[in-house]
């Protein structure tokens, strides 16, 4: 039976040769025989018999469209690391090599010989009662002028609720022993009083070019509430730098001359930060430690005070002490529910 132009066709696709259906039965058939002649043989190909006998029958578009498919998956196998060391090649095993890590040294041999010296007095095991805390941080002060004693208290809040946000202000009995530069901007009458009580800026016009120039030359800003208008567009700058006035803090009021009077006596504001921690200045090394203790009381009575009622569990968490500089000593924290 004579075969048809379909059978010549196929048997040379098989062959591998490159014929289509426009050609002729006679160049289908030359083909086949010029193929079969010792002159040309398969090896001529790259791939094995099998591979390409599979592609041709698919069309060379498609050999290399799954070609690029094959190098994807391997790609996307090594990088989440499901690839055999077997099947990773010498440059991708160059690519994937990494340096040794770099030998760190411990935080206490960074520091300076006369902090380890007196890291060395501190117990890290231990938990200190507050007048024997309070003496090793005036002990271990390890700075030549007269440093700042924080006290730097954990709470078990989550300050992104409103309500467990703590903040607020306390007049410490026995001060911060810093001074501090006071701007106020109220009405004319309230400017004198301001004055009188102590504030340090009272001429709005100065206080205005000093912001439009950002060269404030005061730490506190206390204003009225009818004066904030003026200084919202500066908001963006004073917000970030801690001076913009507000209501939590006791810096927006009526009575500027008492916010005054008080900021001068020592009242700081309290604020957890978005770990639940609250940082506080209460003193300095030169202060008795009577002071100093009194100051720590009267600072953990005003957390206690602004509990929001929505936590069950403890409140307080740790307490460290510590001066400019110098190490950290644990306090005992009094349980209370």
């Amino acid at each position: 039976m004579a075969k048809l132009k379909a059978d010549w066709l196929k048997e040379a696709q098989d062959l591998g040769l490159d014929v289509t259906s426009k050609n002729t039965v006679d160049e289908i058939k030359a083909a086949i025989e010029g193929a079969d002649s010792p002159e040309v043989t398969k090896t001529e190909s790259k791939e094995t018999p099998e591979a390409e006998e599979s592609f041709t029958k698919a069309g060379r578009r498609s050999k290399k469209g799954q070609e690029e498919a094959e190098e994807k998956a391997e790609k996307i196998a090594r990088q989440q690391g499901e690839l055999d060391e077997a099947e990773v090649s010498d440059d991708d095993e160059e690519e994937v090599k990494k340096g040794p890590a770099p030998k760190v040294r411990p935080r206490i041999e960074r520091r300076s010989k006369r902090y380890q010296t007196a890291a060395e007095q501190v117990d890290k095991t231990k938990t200190y009662e507050l007048p024997a805390a309070v003496e090793l941080a005036q002990a271990t002060s390890t700075v030549k002028f007269d440093a700042s004693v924080e006290l730097h208290v954990k709470l078990n809040v989550e300050p992104k609720k409103a309500d467990q946000n703590i903040r607020g202000s306390i007049v410490l009995p026995h001060g911060t022993g810093r001074s501090v530069n006071i701007a106020v901007l109220a009405d004319e009458d309230d400017m004198k009083k301001a004055k009188t009580a102590g504030a340090d800026l009272t001429n709005a016009d100065t206080l205005m070019k000093q912001l439009e120039d950002q060269s404030e030359e005061f730490d506190v800003l206390v204003a009225q509430p009818q004066m904030m208008s003026k200084l919202g567009k500066y908001a963006k700058y004073l917000g970030p730098k801690g001076l913009m006035p507000n209501p939590k803090s006791g810096t927006v009021t009526q009575d500027v001359a008492k916010a005054v009077t008080e900021l001068k006596a020592g009242r700081v504001e309290y604020r957890v930060d978005r770990y639940g921690i609250v940082h506080v200045g209460i003193g300095k090394v030169s202060f008795k430690k009577s002071q100093i203790e009194d100051n720590v009381r009267a600072l953990v009575k005003a957390l206690r005070d602004a509990r929001p009622n929505s936590i069950k569990n403890e409140y307080m968490d740790s307490m460290v002490i510590s001066t400019s500089m110098g190490p950290s000593i644990k306090i005992s924290v009094e349980r209370k529910n």
